[in-house]
């Protein structure tokens, strides 16, 4: 699973209309969540930093809603995008979540455990474990 890192508003309008998650490393403004959810169709997830993420509009907020788009809190730990445009999740956190389902952790635990040792956020880890099914 991968996230494309997005580091300034002119990277939006060139972005694959593909893309499903999208961390954005700057902050938004309402223009700019429109022009990514026009550009991206597809788009399921928005990830914005903590600090970004007080600024987001309750009106955009209720718009992701609708469209049935998740706005989660969290960071990239460690990702250069000049190395990479993509944050890749390791695999092995995405089979310690299908490890911990197998053995019939619940959701909480599960969030918070693979949280903490993978540094993702716990919303991060949720919509994981929504997409990710049980081998």
């Amino acid at each position: 699973m991968k996230i494309r890192v997005v580091s300034s508003r002119e990277e939006i309008f060139a972005l694959n209309p593909n893309e499903r998650i999208v961390h954005l490393a700057f902050r938004p403004s309402s223009k700019d969540i429109f022009g990514l959810v026009e550009t991206c169709p597809k788009i399921e997830v928005i990830q914005l930093p903590k600090s970004y993420m007080r600024t987001v509009s309750k009106s955009i907020q209720m718009f992701l809603e609708m469209q049935r788009m998740q706005l989660i809190e969290g960071d990239v730990w460690g990702h250069r995008k000049d190395i990479n445009e993509y944050y890749d999740i390791p695999s092995s956190v995405i089979e310690k979540i299908k490890e911990m389902k197998i053995e019939g952790k619940s959701s909480e635990d599960i969030e918070t455990k693979v949280s903490r040792e993978s540094k993702l956020n716990p919303g991060m880890v949720a919509y994981i474990m929504t997409k990710e099914s049980p081998a």
